[in-house]
């Protein structure tokens, strides 16, 4: 998400910054994913800076393969303050290390793919066959 001021934001405003659905940012509220957000006058939901950098956290986590589950998890012992610090890092270690075993595996299928390229090129520069119809006409049921 981008920078933004210390000024508070609306929840559309989040939404436009997060890429997050209005609907989704209250859900995470109601899942006690995000701590319930400060209300304007008017009653709007209001979000902080500390807010928004705990939403890219959660994303990040999202994004790395964390399951809701313990997302949820995370933030409940967030909630609990600094007697949670060894559980969340624990919590957070468990991740790393599924996230390192994730890696590795997807930098195996990329060498996989690398050598079917390289197999594909070289038979159409050996076909002498312009690119799409060499890779074809030499194995049509290849993957």
């Amino acid at each position: 998400m981008p920078d933004v001021t210390n000024n508070a934001i609306s929840i559309g405003e989040l939404s436009r910054l997060s890429g997050l659905s209005t609907h989704t940012l209250r859900f995470y509220e109601a899942e006690g994913i995000l701590q319930p957000a400060g209300r304007n006058s008017g009653g709007h939901r209001q979000y902080h800076p500390a807010d928004m950098l705990w939403l890219e956290f959660v994303l990040r986590l999202k994004q790395t393969g964390m399951p809701l589950a313990e997302i949820r998890q995370y933030a409940a012992l967030r909630a609990q303050g600094e007697t949670t610090l060894q559980a969340r890092l624990a919590m957070l270690k468990l991740h790393r290390e599924r996230l390192a075993t994730r890696i590795e595996e997807l930098s195996t299928c990329a060498s996989v793919l690398d050598d079917k390229i390289g197999i594909y090129r070289q038979m159409i520069t050996e076909s002498g066959a312009p690119a799409d119809e060499a890779a074809h006409a030499a194995d049509p049921q290849s993957p």
